[in-house]
């Protein structure tokens, strides 16, 4: 295997409570990792065990892989998961304001009719009109299908004699909602990850 790929691998970030938070790539986990900002974390049986830059060399050196990250003077394990030694809190993110997440909190539901519809047959509403004021906002956009698009036109909802079916509001970021694989995440994730789905905030 290139050593490129092993580098640009996913490794699980942990906050200092234990609570997975970010994904990053195995270039910046060692990186992390020898200048003392996180620990990796491998597992024993039943327990966890911690490992500075020196206790993972070591470990490595007694308990070789078949892929380890060569140097020019030694050969280290690939850590999977490390927690982070100070970071006790959620990173702070919000959602983008995009097209794209307006249908994912809309749910590819016009919010008039209360119909689904492929995003090809959706269009994007300002329930206050532009030209009367209305901005661009997370709270004035919502789906619409072409009809009651149509319908609506430039007037209020209620001008039109439609409702929304819901109050448009700015979606919450959500830890652990938001991390994207590419590939397959490894088993070694699998606790924190069952941890996360059971203790993520739900909405109303």
């Amino acid at each position: 295997m290139r050593m490129q790929s092993v580098l640009d691998r996913q490794v699980l970030v942990l906050n200092r409570l234990w609570q997975a938070v970010n994904l990053c790539s195995v270039r910046r986990a060692f990186t992390l990792l020898y200048q003392g900002h996180a620990q990796v974390v491998s597992r024993a049986e039943d327990r966890f065990d911690t490992h500075d830059f020196q206790s993972w060399h070591e470990l490595s050196t007694r308990e070789p892989e078949s892929e380890m990250v060569h140097s020019i003077s030694f050969r280290i394990r690939i850590p999977r998961v490390i927690v982070l030694l100070l970071f006790d809190r959620y990173p702070k993110k919000e959602v983008k304001f995009t097209r794209h997440n307006v249908f994912e909190r809309d749910r590819n539901t016009c919010q008039y009719c209360g119909r689904i519809f492929d995003r090809k047959d959706l269009n994007l509403d300002h329930v206050l009109p532009r030209d009367r004021g209305g901005q661009t906002t997370w709270e004035n956009v919502v789906c619409s299908c072409i009809r009651c698009n149509t319908r609506k036109s430039n007037h209020l909802p209620r001008e039109a004699g439609m409702q929304l079916i819901r109050k448009p509001r700015r979606p919450k970021w959500r830890p652990f909602a938001h991390f994207t694989f590419s590939g397959h995440a490894d088993d070694s994730w699998k606790h924190f990850i069952d941890l996360a789905y059971w203790n993520v905030e739900l909405g109303d």
